[in-house]
């Protein structure tokens, strides 16, 4: 591996274990055995590696989300693929050190990591982008644009509060049983009210 290579796997370690705010460049230096000049060169600057780093965390979660068992025997855009997906989802929020505490530390320090939050923000697009092939099928280069703003965007808000519930309550979080049975009562809703 290069200095960039080390320098994002040190940053993902360390967000782990510090979290954006309390991570320094030297700590980011120290775990990754390179030198400050680095950061600066390959990432413009310690936020710019952070949020590239978390962005590759959250990356790395991708096969944790169709399961052990993968999605086979839930028909893309079914009730069955969306509550087993949120269930995955959930599950990678139980286990200690979730990577998805960070994003509560963004939502409530944001303002003191613009950089981070600009680059997060826009990774949210692309983030709702992922998850429609995954809940609804196809390829995720098949997506449209108007498909991420709406039905990928969608997904996101689901999943931050999904991480907020989570970071919050453990105990009363939903799974994907609890959304997948609210979405049901959405869907009867509407059909109900239909002309």
């Amino acid at each position: 591996m290069g200095h960039r290579e080390d320098l994002l796997e040190g940053a993902k370690r360390c967000l782990l274990d510090k979290g954006f705010v309390r991570t320094t460049a030297r700590d980011i230096v120290r775990e990754s055995g390179t030198n400050l000049a680095s950061i600066g060169y390959h990432y413009g600057s310690k936020d710019a590696l952070l949020a590239q780093a978390y962005v590759a965390l959250v990356e790395d979660m991708g096969d944790a989300f169709e399961g052990d068992g993968g999605l086979e025997g839930t028909p893309p855009g079914s009730l069955e693929r969306f509550e087993r997906v949120w269930s995955n989802i959930a599950g990678t929020m139980k286990e200690p050190g979730s990577v998805w505490r960070l994003s509560m530390e963004v939502v409530v320090l944001g303002d003191r990591l613009p950089e981070v939050r600009a680059q997060l923000a826009a990774a949210q697009r692309e983030a709702g982008r992922g998850l429609i092939p995954l809940l609804m099928g196809g390829r995720e280069e098949d997506v449209t644009d108007d498909a991420a703003d709406t039905l990928g965007m969608f997904y996101v808000t689901l999943m931050t509060g999904l991480i907020a519930q989570w970071t919050f309550d453990p105990e009363s979080a939903p799974d994907g049983a609890v959304l997948a049975a609210g979405l049901r009562r959405v869907m009867e809703a509407a059909t109900d009210a239909a002309p």
